[in-house]
C-alpha cells in the first residue's frame, strides 16, 4: 500500500477530485485550506492580502498498481497549470488497522 499527498491550489479542486474519481480512490482526507510556499519557484499560497491563492491538501491510500497512473494524470495538470502549482509525493504503508 502507498499513501499519496497532494497539496494545490485551490483552483484545481475539481480536477485534482476527477483523478481520484477516474482512478477510484473514493477513501480520502482533505484539507481545505493549507499555506505553502513552493521549494523552486512560484507564488506563496498564504490567504493574506499580499499573497492571496489558498491550496488545499489531500491524502489517500492506495494499492501500489494505482499510484503511477495518479502521478502521470496529476501531472498532466500541472504541466498545463504551472502557474497554480500541484505537487505529489508518495509514501511506504507499512502498518494498517
Amino acid at each position: 500500500m502507498k499513501a499519496i499527498f497532494i497539496s494545490y491550489n485551490q483552483a484545481l479542486n475539481e480536477r485534482v477530485m476527477d483523478v481520484l474519481d477516474k482512478h477510484f480512490l473514493r477513501g480520502f482526507s482533505k484539507w481545505e485550506l493549507t499555506h505553502g510556499r513552493g521549494s523552486v519557484d512560484g507564488e506563496p499560497h498564504f490567504g493574506s492580502h499580499a499573497w492571496p491563492a489558498m491550496n488545499s491538501s489531500i491524502l489517500t491510500i492506495t494499492e501500489d498498481y494505482k499510484v503511477k497512473p495518479v502521478l502521470d494524470a496529476l501531472r498532466q495538470i500541472d504541466d498545463s497549470t504551472r502557474q497554480h502549482g500541484l505537487r505529489a509525493f508518495v509514501w511506504d504503508i507499512t502498518d494498517q488497522m
